[in-house]
């Protein structure tokens, strides 16, 4: 065997083991219940799959889909295994005659606010411009909060950058110092 056959026997156990990995923790849902438990990004991440929640939901009431359905898809495309699971047991509540807020409310992935605007939605008959609302509500939310991380990771950026050139100038300078030194 030649050096490369073996490198890319190696290599490939290691994607191997990655993926194994990458997928037992997807499976279990570790990486997304990390993420939303995260303390900034944490809260981001929330806002943006409550919004995308909402917003699909919504589209799908008003466009006549059954409201079934329209969970079962909008779980599909929520982008996170926890928020999936929540929107999957409303379903399945749902079809046990339960209303949509009380199971919303059960799993404690949504608000307190989405959950009684939801509720509010379904006791007045007006569920789908309800969602629109908490959608457009949340989406201001996302742009908001990532406008002010935005402006926060820019001083951070500029100090890293001051030191990185910092670094790079020293050690140009040094060795001409420590050779005007020997020479003097």
């Amino acid at each position: 065997m030649n050096g490369h056959s073996s490198f890319a026997r190696i290599d490939g156990k290691g994607q191997a083991f990655g993926a194994e990995l990458r997928g037992a923790l997807l499976r279990e849902g570790q990486i997304d219940r990390t993420v939303l438990r995260l303390p900034i990004l944490g809260m981001l991440m929330r806002k943006i799959a409550v919004a995308r929640f909402c917003r699909t939901l919504g589209t799908l009431l008003t466009s006549g889909v059954p409201i079934l359905d329209g969970l079962e898809i909008t779980a599909r495309t929520s982008g996170n295994s926890i928020v999936e699971d929540a929107i999957m047991a409303t379903r399945k509540s749902i079809e046990e005659g339960k209303t949509i807020a009380q199971p919303l409310e059960e799993t404690g992935v949504f608000p307190s606010m989405v959950v009684q605007m939801i509720s509010v939605g379904e006791q007045t008959g007006a569920l789908d411009a309800m969602l629109s609302k908490i959608a457009d509500f949340y989406e201001d939310e996302v742009d908001e909060a990532t406008a002010n991380l935005l402006a926060l990771l820019e001083p951070i950026m500029i100090c890293f950058l001051g030191v990185v050139i910092g670094g790079i100038v020293i050690s140009m300078y040094m060795p001409m110092f420590d050779l005007i030194n020997k020479i003097g």
